[in-house]
């Protein structure tokens, strides 16, 4: 089944939010978010990106609340450095994408919608775009990201490095 989703986030960035921070509750387990998580480590979660760009974009983010990368420690550092080689081959794995694109949006008029550092992978396919992205202004996603987490997690499960 597909799936056409109307990523105009405003409904989204104008609904009813919970108090405080959405990446700090998801890692507090609360009730009042929604949690697609992956994995976690000592410092960090990957979870699945509830208004995701493509399938399989995930999020990576530090269970502490920190706005910016220089605010992790060495071993912070290090262990992200693994967590992402680690996600992009589970990724590679399950998705195929030709490509990724790997960032951070630090601060509001960068793109940040989440006052929390977060990492965005985004597993990018050849001829992704099409009419609907061009004439609608919708993208047509082929997995819904609660599926793609059941596989996202075995992937996980699964890996054998790091």
């Amino acid at each position: 089944m597909e799936y056409f989703f109307n990523f105009d986030k405003i409904a989204y960035l104008k609904g009813k939010r919970p108090e405080g921070c959405i990446l700090c509750l998801i890692t507090a387990e609360s009730s009042e978010v929604e949690k697609l998580v992956a994995v976690q480590t000592d410092s960090f979660i990957v979870a699945m990106n509830l208004y995701p760009y493509n399938p399989g974009h995930i999020l990576i983010f530090p269970k502490r609340h920190l706005l910016d990368i220089r605010e992790l420690s060495e071993s912070e550092s290090t262990e992200l450095d693994r967590l992402t080689k680690r996600s992009l081959t589970v990724l590679e794995r399950l998705y195929t994408p030709g490509g990724f694109n790997i960032g951070y949006n630090m601060g509001y008029a960068a793109g940040a919608s989440i006052d929390h550092l977060h990492l965005h992978i985004i597993p990018r396919y050849p001829r992704e775009i099409g009419i609907a992205e061009l004439i609608a202004g919708k993208r047509v996603l082929v997995e819904d990201p609660r599926e793609g987490l059941a596989a996202l997690q075995q992937g996980f499960a699964e890996y054998e490095g790091c």
